[in-house]
């Protein structure tokens, strides 16, 4: 009988550390004694539990005892069928996902506004994406959910698909309808995958919007380290009875490493312990502290911090509140120069902002006082740099224009040229402001005006790009010959 209170990765852990084991395999510092400074900065406990993967401790590889366990309780407490441990972050997650459902040629269904994962997934297994392209909010500037009618008709258009897959959420917190989405590809005979990179919590809490397992996905990448309170790059992935269970291990494996980090793996089996026993309460809390914090910042004025008012049943199914979205445009600034106004002058570091908004990410470890102090100093920054909003260009929803799949593209031959001199050109590299790291370009989509136009207002407004060969983004690699 399974029991949540268990741990039994840490609890395996902590009882070789009793054995004084004498270690002649790597990790080479050998508990820390070979880096003194190692274990300075991690401290002893942490060092000496970085060890390598041995019989009383599992192997990630093909677990069949503690790490065996662990996945179990994981899979209980996320109501899934099985629950994969993943140390290569939730990127490794999403790109397991694509690779396990679809093949060279074969079609994935999607929404435009996607992580990076997804894309470099298309790019690693061959697969052509088949885009959806989502609603745009004018007043936000942001790309919405998906919606089913339209869903639908990509379905229809493309029966031979293998899947289609959903975010859940949009990182500023927006959901599809996902149980009608899972019930139309079903309906068609295709996987229903959902990103939920952001939605660890909706396990976790009735208040929130449904999570993948309980909507009938087949798969679901979820981050444990963003809401859930692991260590930074452990993640998870979940599956329902659809899929093989040692299908998807091969495919896990052929990317993961096979040095498994005890650290990540441990993180992940308190954190999942800590949620199933404490997660329900926890998450009420950051719902609350949400709420108070979007009505203090929508009193200051010039502010819009959105929430469940957007929901229209549709683009807009539902709404994460936990998420602190708000958008600047109003005050005069882009919401790229609130996020370095923010650190700079007021020592606060928010997820990311761009071209209109900011997201703060509130989760388990957020307390009332540190919300206070991002109130004063948005208060603050209305008065001393705030102006008039003129001038400021939304970000908005560019529809690509897709010439050949991102794998042709990214592997064939290209030259490299001034990305003023670009346009028309089918791009082979990803660029993209990082975070929240969806793709303005991927490679084997041509470049327009009024994408340069968008990289170039991104740059000057302080936006970290991301993707290209070329680091500084002066230039931009391009398929050879007409296309």
């Amino acid at each position: 009988m399974l029991s949540q209170e268990r741990a039994p990765i840490y609890e395996a852990l902590e009882q070789f550390e009793k054995m004084r084991v004498v270690p002649f395999d790597v990790p080479g510092h050998k508990r820390g004694r070979g880096n003194p400074e190692l274990a300075a900065l991690l401290g002893q406990k942490c060092v000496s539990m970085d060890v390598n993967s041995m019989k009383p401790l599992d192997n990630l590889c093909h677990p069949v005892s503690v790490i065996r366990e662990a996945e179990q309780l994981a899979a209980e407490a996320f109501g899934a069928a099985h629950a994969f441990l993943m140390v290569g972050g939730t990127t490794s997650a999403v790109q397991s996902m694509i690779l396990s459902v679809a093949k060279r040629g074969e079609k994935i269904i999607l929404p435009r506004n996607v992580h990076r994962s997804v894309m470099g997934a298309m790019v690693l297994c061959g697969a052509v994406p088949v885009y959806v392209d989502p609603a745009c909010d004018e007043r936000l500037g942001i790309p919405l959910g998906m919606r089913v009618a339209d869903v639908q008709a990509a379905i229809q258009k493309n029966p031979d698909a293998k899947a289609v897959l959903v975010n859940n959420p949009t990182y500023y917190g927006i959901c599809s309808d996902l149980r009608g989405i899972v019930k139309l590809a079903h309906e068609h005979g295709m996987y229903c995958l959902a990103d939920e990179a952001h939605g660890t919590h909706f396990y976790f809490s009735d208040k929130l919007p449904v999570s993948a397992m309980e909507a009938g996905a087949d798969m679901a990448a979820v981050s444990m380290h963003k809401s859930g309170g692991s260590l930074t790059q452990s993640s998870l992935l979940l599956t329902g009875p659809a899929m093989s269970e040692g299908h998807v291990r091969q495919i896990i494996n052929l990317t993961q490493t096979t040095s498994g980090s005890y650290l990540l793996l441990s993180s992940l089996d308190i954190s999942r312990r800590n949620l199933a026993l404490r997660g329900k309460e926890a998450f009420e809390q950051v719902i609350q502290l949400a709420e108070y914090a979007r009505k203090e910042i929508n009193a200051i004025g010039g502010y819009y911090a959105f929430s469940r008012e957007l929901v229209n049943g549709d683009s807009i199914f539902d709404f994460d509140v936990t998420k602190l979205s708000v958008n600047t445009l109003d005050i005069g600034l882009a919401g790229i120069e609130v996020y370095d106004l923010l650190r700079d002058e007021y020592d606060i570091q928010i997820e990311f902002g761009d071209l209109g908004n900011v997201l703060a990410y509130l989760s388990i470890g957020d307390r009332p006082r540190e919300v206070e102090r991002l109130v004063g100093a948005l208060t603050e920054i209305r008065r001393r740099f705030g102006k008039d909003k003129a001038g400021l260009m939304q970000q908005e929803y560019i529809e690509p224009d897709v010439v050949v799949s991102p794998q042709d593209a990214f592997y064939a031959e290209s030259e490299s040229l001034p990305i003023e001199e670009t346009e028309g050109k089918v791009c082979s590299e990803f660029v993209m402001c990082y975070p929240p790291g969806i793709p303005i370009l991927t490679p084997g989509e041509r470049i327009t005006r009024r994408i340069l136009d968008y990289i170039r207002y991104a740059k000057e407004k302080g936006c970290s790009m991301t993707g290209p060969e070329d680091a500084d983004i002066k230039r931009l690699n391009v398929l050879k010959g007409e296309v």
